[in-house]
């Protein structure tokens, strides 16, 4: 398998910023400080899997999850888009509950960890017909992914972990979530270690020509910089493109997509067969210290012969 590093060690008045296919890039500060350190916790992270039928998907992913679990992880972290399409005005009953079953017979081959998901764009059956429907809505997506809300929290040896769901007006937190994003911040003791993940970037390098990020990300900047002893690290997907950032203090790491090109060949901004643009097919590798730092390791998968 080919890896990209991207590592967190950079001082706070330097900011980083590492885009999709650039390899073996020198970061802005050596990682000395980690060298001689162990990860506290070491977790896989999976988003926008759009699992599906066709071009072997479900073995495809199934393999890719076989070779996560010999990185001896602790938990699973997933960003959502777990199925291919349920948002789409056409979809009919049969097409979500076909996916969400595809979705179950993959996720046994990591029957034996925890898998923290977040709800993304395309997991949600809006056509169902009514909006009593026991499928419709987000109501739904939470049950199929075994989460207990669409969003949450827990923690962690010392870590504390925030699941978002942007997947309201503006593609921002609604007024109840931001509420309870803030109350959770404020009521942790200093100094804890938050881990926030959305499916939606909240900043992202590759939204000036692909995708988006989250609309409030104006407000959640300056909420962040009020914690700024707290939060470390957001993580997203969405974009299907790989990109770091970094802005006071807080990493911003939006990893590539397993399903890469929706598990196809690709089209001509494709720069490999299965690459979405110049990002891979793949998930990543996060190592988490007890000092608040973290590597985040984008691992490509291995894709068929063309």
């Amino acid at each position: 398998m080919k890896r990209r590093n991207l590592l967190k060690s950079i001082p706070l008045a330097t900011a980083a910023l590492v885009l999709g296919d650039l390899k073996n890039v020198a970061l802005a500060a050596p990682l000395e400080k980690n060298l001689n350190k162990k990860p506290i916790l070491t977790i896989a992270h999976i988003t926008d899997v759009h699992i599906r039928n066709g071009d072997d998907a479900p073995a495809r992913f199934e393999k890719s999850l076989k070779e996560i679990k010999k990185q001896k992880v602790d938990f699973f972290l997933n960003g959502g888009d777990s199925i291919h399409a349920a948002d789409y005005k056409d979809i009919k009953r049969d097409s979500v509950i076909e996916q969400w079953g595809i979705w179950d017979n993959c996720i046994k081959q990591i029957s034996e960890y925890e898998v923290h998901s977040c709800i993304g764009n395309h997991d949600i059956w809006w056509a169902a017909p009514s909006t009593d429907d026991e499928m419709y809505g987000k109501d739904y997506v939470v049950r199929r992914l075994k989460i207990p809300n669409r969003y949450y929290s827990f923690s962690k040896k010392g870590w504390h972990f925030i699941i978002l769901d942007g997947n309201n007006k503006n593609t921002a937190l609604d007024s109840e979530q931001y509420k309870w994003l803030e109350n959770e911040l404020e009521n942790l003791p200093a100094n804890t270690p938050v881990l926030l993940m959305s499916h939606y970037p909240i900043l992202t390098v590759t939204g000036t020509w692909e995708g988006g990020q989250h609309g409030d990300h104006k407000e959640l900047k300056a909420l962040f910089y009020k914690h700024k002893d707290k939060v470390k690290v957001c993580l997203s997907g969405h974009q299907h493109l790989l990109d770091r950032a970094w802005y006071n203090g807080v990493e911003y790491y939006c990893n590539g997509a397993m399903s890469g090109f929706w598990w196809g060949k690709g089209d001509k901004r494709s720069a490999k067969p299965y690459y979405y643009q110049e990002t891979a097919p793949g998930y990543a590798i996060l190592k988490l210290y007890s000092d608040g730092t973290l590597e985040n390791n984008y691992i490509e998968t291995e894709q068929p012969e063309v």
